[in-house]
């Protein structure tokens, strides 16, 4: 996560939130006017989207202060003060609702990605995010999944060879093995090759393609169980499709090495948090 990501990220908010200033502020608050501000927890959480925070009172008015209370990562209780904002009111109270729009979306992330890592503790499986994240906050979404204790999946079509069912289903009644080594042959030899299977009997001529990682997408428990007794340490395994929560321990004690879970994006709740402003 780069701050020029982030910049951009808070800029495109900025614009949309107050496209031709804050004309509320404006109107009610006298220049000149400081404002101290308490960010604190109404809910349990774990805190992420810190460097979006930040950056929403900084793009605002340089003049803002933010002093941290708590760090990335870090896990809260309801009433906990997780930082502090000081500075001309005016701009503490346009950034405001960007600001905490961000950290509350990206701790809710990070407190589902704990609870996920947390039901897989004890076995050699990895909770990993896929590309189901909101369009345009990818970089901020993959943070709050390590901040949660998740590791991330491949950022973009552009970071690995993954060829998923639609991809084989455009390959059918071809021989599949070479249908893949044909297609890999050109690729570098630092190219990450993953191929999803939905059939045990696709293992086989998949592995025969000499890929990296091979993804169980959809597959029971037993088949799950099979599978990775099939690869026997040949490619790494990875469970996909339809993990839930109450799910993810029994799929992380069939030995898979990988669980990718969308749901660490697209189905987290935002962390209720506030912004107790003080005028003066």
């Amino acid at each position: 996560m780069t701050e020029p990501a982030v910049a951009r990220i808070v800029r495109n908010a900025l614009a949309e939130d107050a496209p031709w200033g804050d004309v509320t502020s404006d109107a009610l608050i006298p220049p000149g006017t400081r404002a101290r501000a308490r960010l604190v927890a109404r809910d349990g959480g774990v805190l992420s989207g810190l460097d979006a925070f930040r950056e929403a009172f900084a793009q605002t008015d340089p003049r803002i202060d933010v002093h941290l209370r708590a760090q990335e990562g870090d896990s809260f209780s309801p009433g906990d003060e997780l930082a502090r904002v000081d500075g001309p009111a005016r701009g503490v109270l346009t950034a405001e609702r960007v600001a905490l729009n961000l950290v509350q979306r990206m701790s809710g992330i990070a407190a589902l990605t704990s609870r996920y890592v947390d039901a897989v503790s004890g076995t050699p499986a990895r909770i990993a995010d896929t590309r189901k994240t909101t369009p345009g906050l990818r970089v901020l979404e993959r943070q709050a999944v390590r901040a949660g204790g998740g590791r991330n999946h491949r950022f973009s079509l552009s970071d690995a060879v993954m060829a998923k069912d639609n991809h084989l289903a455009v390959l059918a009644g071809r021989d599949l093995t070479a249908a893949l080594r044909t297609a890999f042959r050109p690729l570098p030899h630092t190219m990450h090759v993953e191929v999803e299977v939905d059939r045990l009997d696709q293992i086989e001529p998949v592995l025969a393609a000499g890929v990296d990682t091979i993804m169980l997408d959809n597959f029971s428990l037993d088949d799950l169980e099979a599978g990775v007794r099939q690869i026997a340490g040949r490619a790494t395994v990875e469970a996909s499709g339809g993990v839930s929560l109450d799910m993810v321990a029994a799929i992380a004690r069939t030995g898979v090495d990988v669980i990718s879970v969308g749901a660490l994006t697209h189905q987290a709740q935002s962390i209720d948090l506030g912004l107790d402003i003080e005028v003066g």
